[in-house]
């Protein structure tokens, strides 16, 4: 599957990256900002964009997502900090991503992360998912908002939206904003204080962030949810003393001790999701112990204090709040007061020009005014013409009074004129300005534009170069897998199942395979293996022993030994005919990281190639011993002998399989009457029958030496001597 992960650089999109790489699928990942400095290396592909980007629905458009999950609450980029702005950004973003979804021609699910967070209220008893949320500060409101837009999101056939709530998620963080309360302040606490300051009557139940990759893969993988709305918590109580408790172990070193303090202040604080729904759905098991992953979370961030608490200590002092709010002043003036230093010059060449023969009809002061508003513009042509009427108005006082200044027309003509020319000119100046701006935008807008289609454009270059890789020359390709299991036809029918075994051992990449025939309703005998680990079960077991193993594969689904335990192989496929079981394909040599459901559907699709060669020929084999021996004997006639041991002797000889070839001394016994009482004496996978010699041979598959002595002395017990023969030196 496709899945796309939306989300900043966290310890929560990393464990969510590798549990679905593990699991075989590939994973995009939609950072949420154009920086682009943290970049993935698991992923497929990873692109640096915001989430209210115009090139979203061509974002979708190339990937085809199956499954979208949003990491919401989780998401790195924004947190309970961020300021009215960044808040809007993660709801414009969201209804961005839902409407491109909605805008696709495949059908997607589209996953909603929520916290516990939105239940902001003290409450006594475990939330379940009918119960109505309360929250009140910005960033649980946005949340809240999320969650409603994605429930009712769901208006067209080709997006399936659902919510899950997280209860107390924690894990390892990488830097300090993936630092999540409690743990936030009792570890700072611990650090700088040595003493954790905790409320008693506080609970909460902690998820670990591998419980809840777990899951949440585990739901993005279910057919159909019965829900739209699941929470998600392990059931692990804990206090905030028992919390602090683990904090101040991890955190111990020698003889510094971190002391906890207990306190009863206010009312309790319990907020608890119940996850009895999901759980009782999906079958959810949850297998880490907070106390021991707290305690390794507090010893990290105690190693490295620095990179989690080195700019939360700081605070700007009295002084400096001052020296910055007069900073902030000073820019607002500064224009002022160069405007006011310029006029001082226009004002003693303006007097100097009265009276002036060749200056006199010179306005000093409208060149001024003039000059601001093609330079500065508008605001400051209005302050040039302020200052210019004051100076025009005191030097007409030199030769009349101020009264008759305030008479004379001529004055309001000229201040008039003044203003106008400044107030125009200053706007055309802010126009050209604004324009210039608007166009400066618009080209950056449409660069980013380019930058991002070009992004998009080489991502999908690079996509579709490794898909075309992955056809052509990858070992998954189907023509590796055809060209692998074709090989089978190049081999006589009685070889077929041993070499099988190679066949599979190469698609799965693993060393250790074997292959089991069913050779009654309960027991399976060895029929190939390619390594003596793969043989470590016996040559014949009782499967339905293995009950995890048998319940699997008798429902005809690969069996992945996920829990590791002893005995048991890595993988398991059963091969079945007319609905009856007639092999098991056994694997054991598989890293941890390949047993996903790519490896067990590579498994699966190896056992159906291989099937119809395999059970072609197994029935063979059954026929050449049902009907090829002499009349009222279990002794193989001579030609059918000779060809069954050489196919042992070869695939013997390739490391597929151990046998021993005995010759019996018959003496004056007859050959009929040897083989009725021997008879007694062979295993269901033992074979009689002569050669070109005369003699009679007794074919161990499976065998060693030393297993074989126990079988040379029963026959020694029924008064028959048997010399063990070097495969090498028969002839046939």
């Amino acid at each position: 599957m496709d899945i796309l992960l939306t989300g900043g650089t966290s310890f929560f999109m990393d464990a969510m990256i590798h549990k679905f790489t593990k699991e075989g699928h590939r994973v995009f990942v939609l950072s949420g900002n154009h920086s682009g400095n943290d970049k993935y290396k698991k992923v497929f592909e990873q692109y640096d964009f915001a989430y209210d980007a115009t090139v979203i629905n061509e974002v979708m458009e190339s990937i085809k997502p199956d499954t979208v999950i949003f990491s919401g609450a989780y998401d790195s980029n924004y947190s309970k900090h961020s300021d009215q702005s960044q808040i809007v950004s993660y709801t414009t973003g969201l209804v961005n991503l839902l409407m491109a979804l909605q805008c696709s021609d495949k059908k997607v699910r589209f996953i909603y992360l929520s916290s516990e967070q939105i239940f902001q209220e003290n409450y006594e008893k475990p939330l379940k998912e009918e119960d109505m949320p309360k929250a009140y500060s910005p960033f649980e409101l946005a949340i809240r908002q999320g969650e409603q837009s994605v429930l009712n999101a769901k208006t067209q056939d080709n997006l399936d939206t659902y919510v899950l709530r997280l209860d107390h998620l924690y894990g390892q963080p990488k830097e300090a904003k993936d630092f999540r309360e409690p743990l936030s302040e009792m570890c700072r606490e611990g650090i700088f204080f040595h003493n954790i300051n905790t409320n008693k009557n506080n609970s909460c139940s902690l998820l670990s962030v591998g419980d809840a990759a777990q899951h949440i893969y585990t739901f993005a993988m279910a057919e159909e949810p019965k829900r739209r709305l699941y929470h998600i918590s392990s059931g692990n109580v804990m206090s905030e003393t028992d919390i602090a408790t683990a904090v101040a172990s991890g955190m111990a070193n020698g003889n510094k001790k971190i002391t906890v303090t207990e306190r009863s202040l206010g009312n309790a604080h319990h907020t608890r999701l119940s996850a009895e729904a999901f759980n009782l759905e999906f079958h959810a098991e949850y297998k880490d112990h907070p106390e021991e992953q707290i305690q390794r979370i507090a010893w990290y961030v105690k190693k490295h204090a620095k990179r989690f608490y080195q700019n939360k200590e700081k605070r700007i002092s009295f002084s400096n709040r001052i020296l910055n709010q007069l900073y902030m002043i000073f820019q607002i003036l500064v224009p002022y007061v160069e405007n006011t230093i310029c006029f001082i010059p226009f004002f003693m060449l303006n007097n100097r020009a009265v009276g002036s023969q060749y200056f006199a009809n010179l306005d000093f002061y409208l060149l001024y005014v003039l000059l601001f508003a093609i330079i500065f513009g508008q605001q400051q042509a209005t302050y040039s013409a302020i200052l210019a009427t004051a100076g025009y108005i005191f030097r007409q006082q030199y030769t009349r009074s101020s009264f008759e200044v305030i008479l004379d027309y001529n004055t309001y003509v000229w201040i008039a004129q003044l203003f106008i020319l400044g107030l125009v000119v200053g706007y055309l100046k802010d126009r050209l300005a604004a324009i210039r701006q608007e166009d400066k935008r618009e080209i950056e807008y449409l660069k980013n534009q380019m930058d991002d289609i070009s992004t998009i454009n080489t991502s999908n270059v690079q996509i579709k170069n490794v898909l075309e890789s992955q056809i052509i020359n990858q070992n998954d390709s189907f023509g590796r897998v055809y060209e692998i299991t074709s090989s089978l036809d190049q081999y006589a029918t009685e070889e077929v199942l041993f070499y099988a075994v190679e066949v599979v051992s190469k698609l799965i990449h693993s060393k250790d395979v074997a292959i089991y025939s069913i050779s009654n309703g309960d027991y399976a005998r060895l029929f190939a293996a390619t390594s003596e680990k793969a043989r470590c079960l016996g040559n014949s077991i009782r499967y339905k022993d293995f009950a995890d193993m048998y319940k699997e594969i008798s429902r005809d689904r690969v069996y992945i030994n996920k829990d590791m335990k002893e005995g048991y192989p890595l993988m398991a496929d059963g091969i079945f005919s007319e609905s009856k079981m007639e092999m098991i394909i056994m694997a054991w040599d598989i890293p941890w990281d390949r047993m996903t459901l790519s490896q067990a559907n590579m498994l699966r699709v190896t056992g159906f190639l291989i099937q119809n060669a395999v059970l072609r020929a197994d029935r063979y084999m059954e026929a050449l011993e049902a009907k090829r021996y002499h009349e009222g004997t279990s002794i193989l006639e001579q030609d059918a002998f000779k060809t069954l041991l050489g196919a042992y002797i070869q695939a013997s000889s390739r490391g597929l399989t151990e046998i021993t070839v005995l010759r019996l001394e018959l003496g004056n016994n007859s050959i009929e009457g040897a083989g009725m009482i021997l008879n007694r004496a062979l295993r269901t996978s033992d074979y009689m029958g002569q050669l070109n010699d005369g003699h009679l041979y007794v074919l161990l598959a499976n065998t060693n030496l030393s297993n074989a002595a126990f079988v040379m002395d029963r026959f020694k017990n029924l008064g028959y001597d048997s010399t063990v023969q070097d495969v090498e030196e028969i002839q046939l």
